[in-house]
């Protein structure tokens, strides 16, 4: 990487600087070989920060190549670190992320953008979660201080990275780590060149890392820097550290929260990654969109692991069915990149507490405390369960202390996060899912699971990960396929169910030769074509359409409609997944049975409705196979002879059109009895939906599923079994 056509004037206008404000204001006489040995020296600087600090590489993530910072850099926000930490209860908590949707995004105050408060501010304390990018905003200001008058920074300085980590006992000095910085690209004696610099004020210092620092010497650290900008406040100051870490000391520094990223942060990230390709772009941030992938796309908040999805998108155009590996894998690259390079010299704790041990107890949590609807738990709670997995588990370190290890995994990892004040959760919820997942497949819940949370959306994400956990996934699907049998257990609602079987067996071939040509017309593909789970489930969404009239006509509450119409939803979604060619084709269809019930309702362009309704007899022929779609047709053809004015009488309005449902459904075999469903059959319909939707849903995210099981499941789909 270069810093484009104007790097040789950047480096011109730098070597002014530097001999301007590195020599000549100390009265030192600049002469030809002194002026090559600086004019050098700048040069292999610029070179040097484009190699070691605008060159990403991630060895955790699935990459060959690394990646350049101006490739991929997207402007980060942050927030006024007061107005964001307010103190709210775990409630507020709640009640803001059920408003917000899957993400943890509370922040209530504006946002600004990130070289802009640099541009402001001349000491800036970053603050943020682990993989949130603060590094790399560093860096990035840096490169734009490099640009001079390209740049987005608008201060002409020379900029010097320092890595925090390097402060320890050999390198205990922060004003040599910057001699060095200059000393290694070969500034002639770079002691003093460094100290008139910072005289000058003409250095922007970027402190990257202060949590790296040993925790030994912390305190010298920060007492270090803090007479360094008071000795020399000229200058232009921009530290990082992590949010958990931070305990303050940095009186003369304005502290700003990096913000997640906002889905247009993560579409703009996206298309740069895929910038050589829109088309993939498009179908990629298509895809994060969809309802299917709301979890996925929750983890493209964090920076690193956003990198981690386009990297694995990058791969073969396509994310995995089986999300179990994917969630799997983002959870080992947030749990091992954080404690790799610290956990053998940095933090006693984890020399005893390994990996493989942490996950375990960090599963326990999830699932507790997922089970008990918390998504945000106090610190007392969390002290605990640490406490009280250490105590049970005979190959846990018992002389650990439970807070002490709640402060490395918070701090460390970032896997836990303090919300507000001793109020934590997950950093993502979709960790929270996956690891509630690996404990009830590892302690072996899947009854209970399905026993108790089969219909429960919160669960659905859930469901999905077990299936790809789990090494078959026939058992699971069993249960699942046994339980939401149960919930059909009125009279009423097995009869309905009977009637899905009985009004759509057979094919065409079973018709008059008169009703085929008039089927004709309409469809070129036979009605064997279709599974018979997506036609029972096709002819249930017409049932619900039709209660929903009857609804309508009868003046039923709204509650018991608007259950109706998610049970007729449910329907749509079961119909495309078990196959896309039934669903499309009987899409408009299906439709036009709302848009019918709706006319009917209200009365009104009945002779229209009419003509629809005549329309409808041909499109649902291949599904109702049972029905002589002719007779039906003839009938309907009848009735439109006489009319019915628009301006009728209300009550003539209304005996149309139970004259019209009734043709309807004598044709069908279909009592209307069935369709005078309570609040509470409807809302078992729609569990039943939900339920027969997510099996499908988990036979897809599987690692495997028999076919002999699988087959036998689907034959006897929205069918009622024998007790």
């Amino acid at each position: 990487m270069t810093i484009d056509p104007i790097s040789q004037a950047v480096i011109t206008n730098l070597i002014k600087l530097a001999i301007e404000f590195g020599w000549k204001q100390a009265g030192n006489q600049i002469d030809k070989k002194l002026h090559q040995q600086v004019g050098n020296a700048m040069e292999e600087y610029v070179r040097t920060y484009e190699k070691r600090h605008c060159t990403l590489k991630y060895d955790c993530l699935r990459m060959d190549n690394s990646l350049t910072l101006e490739d991929i850099y997207t402007d980060v926000q942050v927030l006024n670190t007061r107005e964001s930490r307010r103190f709210e209860s775990p409630e507020a908590l709640k009640e803001l992320f059920l408003e917000t949707g899957r993400g943890f995004v509370f922040e209530k105050t504006t946002r600004q953008e990130g070289i802009a408060v640099a541009n402001l501010e001349p000491r800036l304390m970053v603050l943020g979660s682990p993989g949130i990018g603060k590094s790399t905003f560093l860096r990035k200001v840096g490169l734009e201080a490099l640009k001079w008058q390209t740049a987005r920074f608008r201060h002409e300085l020379i900029p010097v990275f320092i890595e925090l980590k390097q402060f320890g006992d050999r390198h205990s000095d922060i004003e040599k780590l910057i001699v060095e910085e200059f000393e290694t690209c070969g500034f002639p004696n770079a002691e003093t060149f460094t100290q008139n610099l910072l005289q000058a004020g003409k250095l922007l210092i970027l402190l990257d890392g202060l949590d790296e620092v040993p925790t030994a010497h912390v305190d010298r650290a920060i007492e270090q820097i803090g007479k360094l900008v008071d000795r020399y406040d000229k200058n232009r100051f921009i530290a990082s550290c992590r949010i958990a870490a931070y305990k303050g000391g940095f009186l003369r520094f304005k502290d700003v929260t990096m913000a997640d990223f906002s889905d247009s942060q993560i579409e703009t990230f996206v298309r740069q990654w895929f910038r050589r390709e829109p088309k993939i772009a498009d179908q990629y941030w298509e895809l994060l969109n969809s309802s299917d992938y709301k979890a996925v796309k929750e983890l493209g908040q964090t920076p690193l692991l956003l990198t981690l999805l386009c990297a694995v998108y990058d791969e073969s155009q396509s994310l995995p069915k089986q999300r179990a590996a994917l969630y799997g894998e983002a959870l080992e690259v947030w749990l091992k990149k954080w404690a790799a390079e610290r956990r053998v010299h940095r933090d006693p704790i984890y020399q005893e507490l390994n990996l493989q041990l942490e996950q375990v107890l960090l599963s326990e949590i999830a699932y507790q405390s997922f089970a008990e609807d918390q998504l945000f738990f106090s610190k007392r709670e969390l002290t605990d369960q640490i406490r009280a997995f250490l105590v049970n588990n005979l190959n846990a370190p018992k002389h650990l202390d439970a807070e002490a290890a709640l402060y490395a995994i918070q701090v460390q990892q970032g896997i836990l996060v303090e919300r507000a004040r001793d109020t934590f959760s997950f950093s993502h919820l979709t960790f929270q899912e996956y690891l509630t997942a690996q404990y009830i497949v590892d302690e072996q819940q899947i009854e209970t699971l399905v026993a108790n949370h089969l219909t429960d959306s919160r669960w659905r994400e859930v469901f999905f990960l077990i299936s790809g956990l789990m090494r078959n996934a026939d058992a699971l699907l069993t249960l699942m396929e046994s339980e939401a049998q149960k919930l059909i257990h009125t009279e009423k609602l097995k009869a309905l169910l009977k009637w899905t079987s009985d009004v759509t067996t057979g094919s065409l071939d079973d018709f008059k030769p008169a009703a085929k040509r008039v089927v004709a017309p309409f469809y070129a593909r036979s009605s064997d074509d279709f599974k018979p789970a997506a036609k029972r489930t096709v002819a249930l969404f017409y049932a619900c359409a039709r209660a929903y009239v009857l609804d309508h006509v009868l003046d039923r509450t709204y509650d018991r409609t608007r259950v109706l119409d998610r049970a007729y939803d449910r329907a749509r979604v079961l119909t495309r997944v078990l196959d896309r060619d039934c669903a499309r084709d009987f899409a408009l269809a299906l439709d036009r049975a709302l848009a019918l019930a709706r006319t009917l309702a209200c009365g009104r362009n009945l002779t229209r409705a009419l003509a629809l309704a005549c329309v409808r007899a041909h499109d649902l022929a291949e599904i109702f196979t049972s029905v002589d779609c002719q007779a039906l047709v003839n009938q309907l053809e009848a009735m439109r002879e006489p009319g019915l004015s628009n301006d009728a009488p209300l009550e003539e309005q209304r005996a149309f059109a139970d004259r019209l449902q009734q043709t309807w459904h004598n044709a069908l075999h279909l009592d209307s009895e069935w369709l005078e469903l309570s609040k509470e059959e409807a809302d078992t319909i729609e569990n039943y939906l939900y339920a027969n939707e997510l099996m499908v849903r988990c036979k897809e995210a599987a690692l495997r599923v028999s076919p002999q099981v699988w087959n036998a499941i689907e034959s006897r789909m929205l069918t009622v079994q024998d007790e």
